[in-house]
């Protein structure tokens, strides 16, 4: 989920439900609060939570495969940076990312005050300087596993033209392609809202089970 959003949001806006159904895929929706799924210098430890105590937990209770081809994460905004982040971090627990509109560089983030006050800054990360200087950041992850040539996920990333994050995709996505990266990239008409999630996560599905 999003920044202002927590884990109802995709079963209250979209038919999620129905389009995983369609694909026989269980969909587990962690809430992860303002926290960029990270665990946080003052606060909780959102990226352990989500990366790995929810899979374990999900898999012990439910009949869910733990392998990695069977294994994906997607989200929106904060949830498309806090997807790839962890998919990354943990690339040989899943087989595929999706970034819908994500916020994939934090420093853009963070310089638009009306969504997140520095004092939220030095509670996730302390400062900017060590958000750059960590696994957080994902153009330092891109770099690392390019030099160590990790077996990485596929990534699908897509964001609407009219987003006010869509030049931060772009540069996201020319670095990916850079580095070589399993990319694939659409854009198009839409803007950061509802009706272009909905539309693009069946979108996402599809990809996924092709």
């Amino acid at each position: 989920h999003g920044l202002s959003d927590d884990n109802t949001a995709w079963t209250r806006r979209t038919s999620i439900e129905r389009y995983a159904q369609e694909y026989g895929l269980a969909v587990v929706m962690p809430n992860a609060n303002r926290s960029f799924y990270a665990d946080m210098k003052i606060g909780l430890d959102y990226y352990t939570y989500v990366s790995k105590e929810v899979p374990f937990l999900a898999q012990t209770y439910f009949p869910i495969s733990s392998r990695r081809e069977d294994s994906f994460i997607a989200g929106l905004s904060m949830g498309g940076y806090g997807a790839f982040m962890i998919a990354l971090r943990n690339p040989e627990k899943f087989s595929a990312a999706a970034s819908l509109s994500g916020a994939l560089e934090l420093d853009h983030v963070f310089d638009l005050s009306a969504i997140i006050a520095p004092r939220q800054v030095k509670a996730l990360f302390d400062s900017k300087e060590e958000y750059r200087a960590s696994d957080y950041h994902l153009p330092n992850l891109l770099k690392k596993h390019a030099a160590e040539g990790t077996r990485l996920p596929r990534f699908f990333q897509c964001c609407g033209t009219e987003d006010m994050l869509y030049p931060i995709n772009r540069e996201f996505m020319a670095s990916a392609k850079a580095y070589g990266i399993d990319l694939t990239y659409e854009e198009g008409p839409g803007d950061h809202d509802w009706s272009y999630w909905d539309a693009n996560i069946q979108r996402v599905l599809a990809w996924i089970f092709n």
